[in-house]
């Protein structure tokens, strides 16, 4: 196995372009993983922790460009305010130790159906940032996943950021597993009221093949909220609505049964989260998070 350790962020595309195969390495939480246990054995590893600008984040305008290699515990303390959803998602990402080194590029790269940050970007609406020799190109996260660990990158291109829509409203994220962290999600559940836009994203993770927005679960809640005007009263949901909305979100899943859960307890745990972060994610809009802009 050879290493290769770029200076620089073109002369990784280079190296990138040159060994296609070559897998990137950072906090390398997932590779060394499954190399240490004999899962994959790559011809090149491709050192990115010497390329500065993939360890920053930039937050002028309505997103926030974070870069490939930035650290949970850096969104932890820097980040909290303009990406909730993906802050709380990454609270729950192993220990400190492993927050210290992972990052959501990672977790993109590698793609798994159970990774933690996937409901928030998906509820968040981030794109993820390729590029590679030929230039840069922009993929929004619900077309990322193309598989079981498999992601849109061409053989050629490299992560270097995610954009993500900064919060402009409450966001939610919950996870079932054994505890709180340092375990593999049996599902996961992201919300996110953006009320500029009067909309709501949600995301699911390890209840399907990839992790899913759940579409129909979205536009029902979106007419529900204008056309009992809760947008602009803050009334509450209505019961029977949360409990469609719940249905619906279940409704998205393709889950399987595996040693972590039966396929039925996900479609089941999937509808309790959206039922309980809706209550709170409207909880927190009532309370006047997000609608001051409605209001201005």
């Amino acid at each position: 196995m050879d290493f290769l350790r770029p200076a620089g962020w073109e002369e990784a595309l280079a190296a990138k372009a040159a060994h296609p195969t070559a897998v990137p390495i950072a906090g390398g939480t997932d590779v060394m993983v499954e190399i240490n246990f004999d899962h994959r054995r790559p011809d090149h590893l491709l050192d990115l922790n010497r390329i500065g600008e993939l360890h920053t984040w930039e937050t002028d305008g309505p997103d926030i460009r974070l870069g490939a290699a930035v650290p949970y515990t850096r969104i932890l303390e820097h980040l909290r305010s303009p990406l909730p959803g993906l802050a709380l998602a990454a609270h729950t990402v192993g220990s400190p130790q492993i927050r210290n080194r992972g990052s959501v590029g990672g977790n993109l790269g590698a793609a798994s159906p159970a990774g933690d940050c996937h409901p928030a970007l998906l509820a968040a609406g981030a794109v993820v940032e390729a590029a590679s020799v030929r230039g840069t190109r922009l993929i929004p996260v619900e077309e990322f996943y193309t598989g079981v660990k498999r992601n849109a990158l061409a053989p050629d291109e490299l992560i270097r950021a995610v954009r993500i829509r900064r919060a402009t409203g409450p966001q939610q994220f919950s996870k079932v597993g054994t505890r709180n962290a340092m375990v593999i999600a049996v599902c996961a559940f992201g919300i996110a009221l953006h009320p500029d836009t009067r909309t709501v994203r949600t995301g699911i993770g390890s209840a399907a093949p990839t992790p899913v927005r759940a579409r129909a679960a979205e536009e029902f809640l979106a007419a529900e909220l204008a056309d009992a005007g809760c947008w602009d009263s803050g009334r509450p949901v209505a019961p029977s609505a949360a409990r469609q909305f719940a249905e619906l979100a279940a409704g998205a899943c393709n889950p399987i049964d595996d040693v972590r859960g039966t396929a039925a307890y996900r479609r089941r745990a999937v509808a309790v989260m959206a039922r309980r972060t809706l209550g709170w994610v409207w909880e927190a809009y009532r309370g006047g998070q997000g609608r001051e802009a409605l209001c201005a």
